[in-house]
C-alpha cells in the first residue's frame, strides 16, 4: 500500500477520530459523577441564597441539611404529589401540559420563620434564565430571590444575577388586595406600575427583563392553586 496515498490518509484519519472519540467519551464518563455533585451543590447554594443564607461549596450541603426542612412536589391543583423534588427538572415540567406538571417546593427554616422556595425558569435574550423565589408564610410577600442565566450579555441582561437587581424583590407582593395574581412587574424607567409589585428593569437589558417578568408570571400561575390553598 502506498503509505502516502489517499487510502492510507483516510484510514489514519478514521483511526484517529475513533481513538479521540473514545478518549473523550471515557473522560466524560469519568467526570460525570463530579459534574453531578457540583451541580447539586450549586443548586443547594442557590436555594439557600434565596432565603439570604450565604454558603460556600464546602458548607452548602451541611447548611442545606439543617435549614431545608421539607422538599415536596405539587401539581397545578395545589395538591402534594409523590416524587423527588430536588431532582425534578423544571425545564421538562414546563414543557408538559398543566395537568401533568410536577412543581418543586422547598421549605426553609430561617431566623424569620419558615419560607417557601419555588424554582422558576424562562427565557432571556440569548438563552435560558432561571432562579429561586422565597415567599413568606402569607404566600404573597417575597422574602428573597436569586436569578442566573446561561448566556445573557455581560453588563446588560447578565445583571439579573447580581445582588443589585435581586435585592429590590424583597418585600414585593405577587397578589393584589383582591387576591388577583399580578406577579412582579419589571418596569423600565418612567413606566407606571404599583410600587408593591414593581422592580426596576435593567438599563439596556429590556428583553432579558421582560423575559424574567414573563418567567415569574408563568411560574407563579402554575403554583397559584398551591399558594392560595397554603395561605388559607
Amino acid at each position: 500500500m502506498n503509505r502516502n496515498g489517499n487510502t492510507y490518509t483516510f484510514l489514519y484519519a478514521a483511526v484517529m477520530v475513533v481513538l479521540v472519540a473514545a478518549v473523550l467519551a471515557s473522560v466524560s464518563i469519568a467526570l460525570k459523577p463530579r459534574q453531578k455533585r457540583n451541580y447539586e451543590i450549586e443548586k443547594k447554594q442557590n436555594i439557600l441564597a434565596s432565603v439570604n443564607i450565604e454558603t460556600t461549596a464546602k458548607t452548602a450541603e451541611k447548611i442545606y441539611a439543617e435549614k431545608v426542612v421539607k422538599e415536596y412536589l405539587v401539581n397545578t391543583k395545589g395538591e402534594v404529589i409523590k416524587g423527588d423534588a430536588f431532582n425534578t427538572d423544571l425545564k421538562k415540567e414546563r414543557a408538559k401540559t398543566p395537568d401533568k406538571m410536577a412543581l418543586p417546593v422547598f421549605e426553609c427554616q430561617t431566623d424569620d420563620g419558615i419560607k417557601y422556595v419555588l424554582p422558576v425558569r424562562g427565557t432571556g435574550l440569548w438563552g435560558p434564565i432561571w432562579g429561586f423565589i422565597a415567599l413568606n408564610k402569607d404566600m404573597n410577600t417575597i422574602y428573597g430571590a436569586t436569578f442566573d442565566h446561561e448566556g445573557e450579555t455581560p453588563g446588560l441582561g447578565a445583571e439579573i444575577s447580581t445582588p443589585a437587581f435581586q435585592k429590590p424583590f424583597k418585600g414585593k407582593t405577587i397578589f393584589d388586595k383582591s387576591g388577583k395574581l399580578i406577579s412582579i412587574i419589571v418596569a423600565k424607567a418612567g413606566q407606571s406600575a404599583p410600587a408593591e409589585h414593581k422592580v426596576d428593569a435593567i438599563s439596556g437589558g429590556t428583553i432579558t427583563s421582560k423575559g424574567l417578568q414573563k418567567m415569574l408570571f408563568d411560574d407563579f400561575t402554575s403554583y397559584k392553586a398551591f399558594l392560595t390553598k397554603k395561605k388559607l
